[in-house]
């Protein structure tokens, strides 16, 4: 059971996820923080300092003044914290980054699983139209929201900047006889009124043509159910700055194992480090249709380098060629090819410790790694083949994959 600390338990937001979390079967809110005091089924402390309740993760739906009063805290008790307060200043949210350092800190200008997925299309439509768009956003809250324009709108327009092949800045609202608009804008309108939950809407604006993208929430759950899911994320978390991005793309992608049988390691020594005989290999790989992989080059020393590589078993035969016609040239080369070797590939888009967690099970079963590659979320290691049964089990039983 994920215990939680609601701070801001006693507003609008607070009440809406008390609700929400006592219907969940795997979390429960252990105590609240905050000056006003409501009937709740858990104690309320004023700060996070006074709070003598433990927990798994706080999750603040408070106002950007409290940041100051719980970071220390929060830090000192190594509380992760899910904070889905808008309006923070850039002192404010650099205290979140310095913070981030210490504990696990999940940030989004918006808890809505909806409109992050507005950013991911915005984007896509940015990088699709071009500069030559205008780009206008308007944004509709209601007549209790104090800042403006909201943390959402100022997301969105962040996102859009991202991929903008030219520098764009934001104008908030327009008054007065000249105020003609420049094509390096992004305009942001805020409307405030009644009991308007959030409303966002991005327009680009083309010749004879206009796009929109726009997302409303017809009630305040949306955002008490990201931030729920947000607190399951960072839950077993170490330190870090997360966002809503980050948890979609890893939920959406999940972690996979690939498995190729039928590879060979190739280990080149004594080349010389003027790339002249790389070159050479690369050459014939590439005349022969050879595409090796796992490419690895070491600095031997100050005048030699080794390479090795993993290549298909169909063309060991031209390989061995090849290295042996190399090695007539140049005496000083040798290779070594090991046969029956299996290639695992684990891909988990985002997910962490990966590769110190895939090493570990490894070597607590004494399956040795032959080689070892890594990209930005892939690891790929070759074993012996007639380890490879044994290696996959392991990394399935340690990921859960089935």
């Amino acid at each position: 059971m994920i215990k939680v600390i609601l701070n801001g338990c006693s507003g609008r937001m607070g009440s809406v996820l008390t609700d929400l979390i006592a219907t969940t079967n795997d979390m429960e809110v252990v105590a609240g923080i905050d000056v006003i005091k409501t009937d709740r089924a858990y104690p309320i402390f004023d700060s996070l300092g006074a709070c003598t309740v433990s927990a798994d993760v706080m999750i603040d739906f408070s106002s950007a003044a409290s940041l100051v009063t719980y970071l220390p805290t929060a830090i000192e008790r190594k509380l992760p914290a899910v904070v889905a307060t808008t309006g923070l200043t850039a002192a404010e949210l650099n205290l979140l980054d310095q913070a981030a350092h210490k504990i696990a800190i999940f940030r989004s200008g918006n808890m809505s699983l909806g409109i992050n997925l507005v950013q991911q299309l915005l984007q896509n439509t940015t990088q699709v139209l071009g500069d030559n768009w205008d780009v206008e956003i308007v944004e509709k809250h209601h007549h209790f929201k104090k800042d403006a324009p909201s943390g959402t709108a100022l997301m969105l327009a962040h996102s859009i900047k991202e991929v903008s092949k030219k520098p764009l800045y934001n104008v908030c609202g327009r008054e007065g006889g000249d105020v003609l608009r420049q094509r390096d804008e992004i305009g942001i309108h805020s409307l405030r009124g009644g009991t308007i939950v959030g409303e966002h809407e991005v327009f680009f604006a083309g010749e004879d043509e206009v796009v929109s993208i726009g997302h409303q929430a017809f009630s305040r759950k949306v955002f008490a159910t990201g931030a729920i899911a947000a607190a399951r994320y960072l839950v077993g978390q170490k330190q870090g700055l997360f966002t809503m991005q980050e948890m979609i793309n890893e939920t959406q992608a999940g972690p996979a194992l690939t498995v190729s049988h039928n590879e060979v390691l190739i280990s080149v020594t004594n080349i010389g480090a003027d790339s002249t005989i790389i070159s050479h290999l690369y050459s014939a790989f590439d005349q022969n249709g050879i595409s090796p992989d796992m490419i690895n080059q070491i600095h031997a020393s100050e005048t030699l380098w080794t390479l090795s590589c993993a290549i298909k078993e169909k063309h060991r035969q031209t390989v061995e060629y090849l290295l042996t016609q190399i090695c007539t040239d140049y005496p000083e080369v040798c290779f070594r090819i090991e046969d029956k070797i299996t290639k695992l590939t684990f891909s988990a888009d985002q997910q962490k410790e990966v590769a110190s967690r895939l090493l570990t099970c490894m070597a607590q079963e004494k399956i040795p790694i032959v080689a070892l590659s890594t990209l930005a979320n892939t690891i790929s290691c070759l074993v012996s083949t007639d380890l490879a049964d044994r290696a996959i089990q392991v990394v399935n039983t340690e990921f859960k994959l089935g």
